[in-house]
Parts: structure tokens; sequence; C-alpha cells
């Protein structure tokens, strides 16, 4: 019973931080906006000055909500790679899925002039990388399915999922060596990550496929629990391993190559986020771990993309570089503190 206290009082403190970092992550940025006219535009106040009302409605706001479901996504991914695998270092884009995204939007961008310039500049503009990311991530993901199906021992997916990275890094290498200076950049900025480029519509799409990958990892609780003590005892308990393994991959797959798509790859979110949610409430029952790592990430990714506005200054730094350069030391810290790495 004092468990379930405890964890309520850590869920209701998380809460109440998330909702603060939200509220300063709108209030963030180049031009300075009171809280209370901030209030007043999200609730519909149309005296407030339009500057300010698109700033907040067509920038802040959908970047903001962009930070938490790409937080919660990744580290729920994360989540599920760390337990299938039982590999504390695993993480949403150990099955390749975000390097079949990257070659995707690679042979896009990179593979020729013509082809690239075309998709760029055409009215689908918007979505032109986020369609070619997805077709790269769903051709990465059939193939991994397929071995899935194909071998018995779980690391086997894991090896064969880097070796799908390998084989991807390679071709962008081939295909950048021979690409021109500006698209070469484009590239590298697409690879930056980034949470401020989706429009309402963008957003929505992005929104319910997260929700969905959400809502399916909180159905599979039973197997997850149960592969944390390997698959013969998941078997003694009457679980379908090769099902519940596709199950974890499909969903994986989903929460990964719909942030990628929209967002970008961004590092060391899914990997340590589900550590830090282990850490903070010391349990590896999945009934708790999933809600706590979900809201966990939407914090850590609020907070790096309000370091990454640079308050008061228009510059805005990659989102990537942020993650691994605050968040990696925090992590090392925790672990060393705690002396315990909760698999």
């Amino acid at each position: 019973m004092n468990t379930h206290k405890t964890y309520s009082k850590q869920f209701v403190i998380l809460t109440g931080l998330l909702i603060i970092l939200f509220i300063l992550n709108i209030s963030v940025g180049s031009v300075s906006i009171p809280t209370k006219d901030i209030f007043s535009i999200i609730l519909g106040d149309e005296s407030i000055k339009n500057s300010w009302k698109d700033i907040i409605l067509t920038i802040r706001l959908p970047k903001a909500i962009t930070a938490i479901l790409i937080g919660t996504s990744l580290s729920i991914s994360g989540l599920l790679m760390q337990t299938l695998f039982r590999n504390p270092l695993a993480g949403p884009f150990v099955l390749g899925i975000s390097s079949g995204a990257s070659l995707g939007v690679a042979l896009l961008i990179l593979g020729s002039t013509a082809f690239g310039g075309y998709f760029l500049t055409s009215t689908f503009s918007s979505w032109s990388i986020a369609i070619a990311s997805s077709i790269g991530s769903f051709l990465v993901l059939s193939a991994v399915i397929i071995a899935a199906n194909k071998v018995k021992n779980t690391m086997s997916i894991l090896i064969i999922g880097l070796m799908f990275g390998s084989f991807t890094a390679a071709i962008i290498s081939i295909l950048s060596y021979f690409s021109e200076a500006a698209q070469i950049q484009q590239y590298i900025f697409w690879s930056f990550g980034s949470l401020g480029n989706l429009n309402w519509n963008e957003l929505s799409v992005l929104a319910g496929i997260s929700l969905v990958g959400i809502l399916f990892s909180l159905l599979i609780i039973k197997p997850l629990n149960s592969f944390l003590l390997g698959e013969n005892y998941a078997k003694s308990l009457g679980i379908n391993i090769k099902q519940s393994r596709v199950l974890i991959l499909l969903i994986t797959s989903l929460l990964t190559g719909a942030t990628t798509a929209f967002s970008g790859p961004i590092a060391f979110v899914g990997l340590a986020v589900p550590h830090v949610a282990k850490l903070i409430f010391t349990t590896s029952n999945h009934k708790i771990l999933i809600p706590a790592t979900a809201i966990t990430g939407a914090i850590v990714l609020l907070i790096c993309d309000s370091i990454a506005q640079l308050p008061t200054s228009e510059l805005i730094l990659p989102i990537n570089a942020i993650t691994s350069l605050f968040g990696a030391p925090i992590v090392i810290w925790l672990l060393i503190r705690k002396k315990k790495l909760y698999v």
C-alpha cells in the first residue's frame, strides 16, 4: 500500500513538473510574451496582438506538443527494446528503423538533383521528407520482421538490426560522396533533428500514430514483464514468444518511424530515459514503467528544447546536440550514485 502511495506521489510530482515545463517552453523565445497573455491566447482571447498570437499558436504551441509526443514515443520505444533484448544499451534505433528512415531521406535529397528537387519544391514539399522517411522505415521494418520469423534467438534480431544500420550508413556515405555541397548541407540539417517544423496537420498525424503506439504498448504489459525473466519463463506463462516479439517490434517501429519521419533522428532520449524512470521509481513492473517512462521522456525533451531555444536569441541549437550534451552526464551521475542498473 505504501509503495502505491509512493508511486502516486511521484506521478503527481512529475505531472506537475511536466505542466510547468510545458508553460516555460511556450514562454521561451526571441520574442518576450507575458505569461498571462500566453494563457489568454490559448483560451482564445481576441484582444491580444496578432503577432503574438501567430508566434504562440503557429510556432511555440505546436513545437511544445511535438516535444511531448516525440519524448514520449522515443522513451517508450527504448523501454520496449531494452526489455525485449534484456540489454540496457538497447535503444529505439537498434532495429535499423532510423537508419532506414535516414536512407529514404538521403535518397530524396542526395540521390538525384532532378528526383530530389521535384519533391522538395512541389506542392507536397512539407510532406515529401516525411513520406521518404516513412518508406525507408517501412522497408527496413519489413526486412527485420521477416528475419524475426526466421531466427529463434532474440539477440540475432539485434545483430541483424545493427547490420541494417551499417548497410544503410554505407549507402548514405556513397550518396554523400557524389552529391553537391548544398544537398549534403540540407541532409545534415535534417539529421540534426528538429521539433519546430510541424504545422497542425502534420502534428495531428504524428499525434494519432503516437497514441496508437502508446495504447498498444499498454496492452502488452504481461508479455513485457515475462520477458524480463527470459523467454523460457515467458513460455511457461503461456506467452506466444514469436507473436509477442513481432508485436513489440511493430510498436517500436511505429513509434520510432513516426518520430524520425517528422522530426529527424533524435539521439539519447530513447536510450537513457528508461533508465532515469527506473531509477526514480525503482521498479521493473511495466505497469508502472510505461507511464513513468512516457512522462519522464516528455519532461526531458521539453527541458532540452527550452535550452536549445537560447532565450532572447534568434538562434536555435540542434536538438540532438542538447539531448546528448546535457542528458548523458546526468544519466552517468545517476547510475554511479545508485550503483545499480535496473534491467
